[in-house]
């Protein structure tokens, strides 16, 4: 039996845009619903569920920004994947919506190759989310898998090609707040958030340090973490 299409909710005020994003999701199967303003896309969303939800920052009446805050404080909506596509596109901006809880940042002008592989790469993300949630807790293994990279939260054991890996404790939980948000960019705001505390203390441009000591270990897989310049870090969808 085939899966059931996905629906995505597009948010743009640019008409042009938005029929535009709305005909390379149909073309690849998706239900579309598109809207021009936050406002009506918050109505919206309180009376149906979408899979994604695609949004420019500069919209009438509620913003990009805060339409996603409002998205993120609604218990139905809190996991629904959030994808900003904008002109607002300086670090402050891309940091700033990463942080109100978007999971990936696009730059108009798009290239609608890359538009698609970021929605594709939100629903297999999304789709392992909740196989995981659905897994009974006493039959899910509490190892995190990445390419030939895992680690296990439990034993805080890390390795790569079955060689286990020597990190610090900051190392570990760098890392492992990276593997559990595969494919999502996270801040360095993000990041000191989810690894602060139980014996690790990290500020301001220590994470960059940290993310340096760790690439060294990884030696030949270090290009597994990426860097979104001005931004954060990422590891990437495998």
């Amino acid at each position: 039996m085939s899966n059931p299409p996905k629906r995505v909710l597009v948010v743009e005020d640019e008409n042009e845009i938005r029929e535009l994003i709305a005909l390379h999701l149909r073309r690849e199967g998706y239900l579309v619903d598109d809207v021009g303003s936050g406002d009506v896309a918050r109505a919206q969303l309180g009376r149906q569920d979408y899979e994604l939800v695609i949004l420019d920052w500069m919209l009438p009446g509620l913003s990009g920004l805060e339409l996603t805050r409002w998205i993120r404080s609604e218990a139905r909506l809190k996991q629904t994947p959030i994808l900003f596509v904008t002109a607002k596109t300086e670090p402050e901006h891309v940091a700033a919506g990463l942080d109100a809880g978007a999971d990936d940042y696009l730059a108009k002008p798009f290239d609608t190759l890359v538009l698609m592989a970021r929605v594709n790469a939100l629903m297999r993300r999304k789709v392992w989310i909740e196989s995981k949630a659905a897994t009974p807790a006493a039959e899910q293994s509490p190892d995190v898998r990445v390419g030939e990279l895992t680690l296990n939260p439990e034993s805080f054991d890390v390795s790569l090609r079955d060689e286990k890996l020597d990190l610090t404790k900051s190392e570990f939980k760098l890392l492992e707040a990276l593997m559990k948000s595969q494919g999502k960019v996270l801040t360095r705001k993000n990041l000191i958030e989810l690894i602060q505390g139980d014996g690790v203390n990290v500020v301001g441009r220590t994470v960059d340090t940290h993310v340096f000591g760790l690439r060294k270990k990884l030696k030949d897989h270090s290009e597994i973490i990426e860097t979104i310049r001005g931004i954060g870090y990422r590891v990437k969808n495998q």
